[in-house]
């Protein structure tokens, strides 16, 4: 685990002062908490963990996604529609798409296609949800969920742990805080802005330490989508010109891989969905308040718990959690 002035030093490195949009990911095994859904003037309280890699400084991982519109399917409707493809920036090559639309931004009449075609980031997180503001459905059997935060919570975040004042890390699992999401309302949308870490230092109780013992903490880098290969990128080249020039989207060639969202027959019933994202690609993403899970990660062998034996204290969890992490 990264120690706050290690996340302070990089952080500082990553200052550059960017125009950041939002975005989400969608995964399939329920593990996503929909914090979106609190109602308005309501909060629902967190408390973020570690990443499962331990080489990894921060205890997010950053997501970049890039939305392509189209003009309908191939053989099935002209309806518009878009498809959600990984921006490979965040997977340290140059992404085809980034490069085409950079010298867009010196040309006043191509900036609000610059726009459309810009990536919009998202952040992955993971940790516990202490108190939720509204009742779900269903809850899986993991309480470590994850957690898609959108750029204005994430800066506050990021400029929360720059605080000089901000002495501990707030995913230490002794001397950690929760953090407070409420939702409120800025015209016609839902505004987070209001949102802080709680006053209070709390350290995990022996339950929320025996799910990290059992369950293991997530490998976020997980959940960004396979890097794609030189095909795959060709491929991500290939639709942006197909979308840049107005054509439907081509099931055949790109229908393997990647799906597409909004489109409907003529009827005007809902298309049936093109083949789900290969490993490749980047899991679709959409707007908070229609997230919906569609990815489900590799099971894991669960710790068995122990028959009859005393409940352990919060001690001799964490004891054996330092000792797991530290071989």
């Amino acid at each position: 685990m990264a120690t706050l002035a290690e996340i302070q030093a990089k952080l500082l490195e990553q200052a550059k002062g960017s125009s950041e949009r939002q975005a989400g990911a969608t995964t399939g095994d329920n593990a996503s908490f929909p914090f979106w859904n609190t109602p308005e003037g309501q909060s629902s309280v967190i408390r973020f963990l570690p990443d499962g890699d331990q080489d990894n400084t921060f205890f997010w991982q950053e997501r970049q996604i890039i939305k392509l519109p189209f003009q309908g399917v191939t053989g099935r409707d002209d309806q518009p529609c878009e498809v959600q493809v990984p921006c490979v920036d965040m997977f340290g090559d140059q992404c085809p798409i980034t490069a085409a639309i950079r010298p867009w931004w010196k040309d006043e009449s191509k900036k609000d296609l610059a726009r459309v075609y810009y990536k919009k980031r998202s952040y992955l997180f993971q940790g516990f949800v202490v108190n939720s503001a509204f009742e779900e459905p269903t809850t899986p059997e993991n309480p470590i969920r994850r957690f898609i935060i959108n750029p204005s919570i994430y800066e506050i975040i990021k400029n929360s742990l720059m605080n000089p004042e901000m002495e501990d890390l707030p995913t230490d699992y002794i001397g950690g805080r929760d953090f407070k999401l409420t939702k409120t309302k800025k015209g016609d949308y839902a505004n987070y802005g209001t949102s802080q870490w709680s006053f209070k230092v709390r350290g995990l109780n022996a339950d929320e330490l025996g799910a990290i013992e059992q369950h293991s903490l997530w490998n976020l880098k997980e959940f960004l989508g396979n890097r794609p290969d030189r095909d795959g990128i060709e491929m991500i080249r290939a639709m942006f010109e197909d979308s840049l020039a107005g054509r439907p989207f081509d099931t055949a060639s790109y229908g393997s891989t990647y799906r597409a969202s909004g489109a409907f027959n003529k009827g005007g019933a809902s298309a049936p969905a093109a083949a789900a994202p290969a490993r490749q690609a980047a899991p679709a993403a959409r707007h908070e308040e229609d997230e919906v899970d569609s990815y489900t990660p590799p099971a894991r062998t669960e710790a068995p718990a122990a028959s009859g034996a005393a409940k352990p204290n919060a001690q001799d969890i964490l004891a054996r959690i330092k000792a797991r992490t530290s071989n």
